[in-house]
């Protein structure tokens, strides 16, 4: 869901609208299904480079729109519609042509073998639909590697597509028209070049393990002491790891995002990884001394600047670590009035529960509720109630699972909470 507004949204719409509207001013004199025709081939071609645009994951930047989570539902809505419109381009055209002829109308969705443009269009289709299908529903789960290697094609459609704007003219003819395809298709093409390479040169840091801690069941924190400089981070954000120890039976050179656990300002990063795929598995026996590379940070959990607010956390299992940099920042005075809710099954799996419970006595302000599902059932309003009365007016963080993510915001919604209080996080497809 793409509701809670941010800052960069307006520039992004305004950019994906631009080409469409500047062809309706300036372009031919088309008019009814080849006009619709050649609209959805140029707003489907600007979703297709802003989708590209979106993936450069620069940091700093996703803050502006809300964060990297919230930047790559964007670009999975927009690489949706570009291949829908795309799609529909050529068969409102083909619709268009078919009452002068069906030979005008066949010309159009198979074009002769010279019109090396027409052929680019359907190139960039075939390289979209290659990419893009997994990613439907109706497909399943893909594999994340087949899934992440797949996605190359996206620099092929950028080019092609780009290309036949470019040689057919469609709703922005001649030179102006050239001009703003090559514009934003090289805009696009850098965006591809930079994820797919120069970041791997230029976007990451050196770190080295320096600590292995098992915390639980299936759960180790990381401690990694920076080679260089070490990365600024804000409470709530995360990191991309690249692990390159040379045992790791999994994983080993792949970057996965994982939530900074450490607090500002502390001499390394710490980061909470839990066993939920071979990955993450590989990790909990990482040794000691070997080389890792971060890029980051990314992410605006937490709204910066906003210290004293009255908030109600919601945490569970491993989806506690935005908080717990939040928690273990407390420690140097930082004023709050913060309710903060543990959700795991039982006592168990309580991991971080001494350390937050050391935190909350220190700390005026901090009071920790666990919740444990095996003995009270879901997370409901009457709980938040006893614990927190007035968490209807309060700004409201979950993190975790899917399902309590799930939960906890229906159950806040059911009781009048508005869903602007609500921010939510988690870590799907990034």
């Amino acid at each position: 869901m793409l509701a809670r507004r941010s800052p960069g949204d307006a520039l992004l719409a305004a950019a994906c609208l631009a080409p469409t509207a500047f062809g309706l001013a300036f372009g031919g004199a088309f008019t009814g299904l080849e006009l619709l025709g050649r609209a959805a081939g140029a707003l489907g071609l600007s979703c297709l480079l802003l989708a590209a645009l979106t993936s450069a994951r620069i940091p700093g930047v996703d803050v502006r729109f809300g964060g990297l989570t919230r930047v790559w539902k964007i670009h999975h809505v927009l690489g949706a519609a570009a291949f829908l419109l795309l799609l529909a381009h050529p068969l409102l055209l083909a619709f268009a042509a078919a009452p002068a002829s069906l030979r005008a109308a066949a010309a159009v969705l198979l074009p002769e073998a010279a019109a090396r443009g027409a052929w680019a269009g359907w190139l960039a289709l075939a390289a979209m639909a290659a990419f893009l299908a997994p990613s439907f529903w109706f497909f399943g789960r893909p594999e994340y590697r087949r899934w992440k290697a797949l996605h190359a094609l996206s620099g092929l459609a950028v080019v092609a597509g780009t290309a036949h704007a470019a040689a057919s003219g469609g709703l922005l003819p001649g030179r102006r028209g050239q001009a703003l395809w090559a514009l934003y298709g090289s805009a696009a093409l850098l965006a591809f070049i930079w994820r797919a390479f120069a970041s791997r040169l230029w976007g990451r840091k050196g770190y080295v393990v320096a600590r292995v801690e098992a915390v639980g069941r299936g759960i180790v924190e990381l401690t990694l002491r920076p080679e260089g400089e070490l990365l600024a981070h804000r409470a709530g954000q995360f990191i991309y790891l690249t692990a390159l120890a040379p045992e790791l039976s999994a994983g080993r050179g792949e970057e996965h995002p994982y939530t900074v656990s450490s607090a500002p300002g502390e001499p390394a990063l710490r980061v909470a990884i839990k066993d939920m795929g071979d990955a993450s598995r590989a990790l909990q026996t990482v040794s000691v001394g070997s080389r890792a590379l971060v890029e980051g940070p990314y992410g605006g959990f937490f709204p910066a600047g906003a210290p004293g607010a009255r908030e109600l956390w919601i945490a569970g299992g491993v989806g506690l670590a935005p908080f717990l940099s939040r928690v273990r920042a407390m420690a140097a005075g930082e004023p709050v009035d913060v309710d903060l809710i543990y959700c795991v099954q039982d006592e168990t799996r309580a991991h971080f529960r001494a350390e937050l419970e050391s935190v909350a006595a220190r700390v005026a302000g901090l009071r920790l509720w666990p919740h444990y599902f095996g003995r009270e059932g879901s997370l409901d309003a009457a709980f938040f109630a006893s614990r927190c009365p007035d968490f209807a007016g309060r700004d409201i963080f979950i993190c975790g699972p899917p399902g309590l993510i799930a939960a906890a915001r229906g159950a806040l919604r059911r009781a009048g909470v508005r869903a602007a209080r609500i921010r939510s996080e988690e870590f799907d497809w990034l």
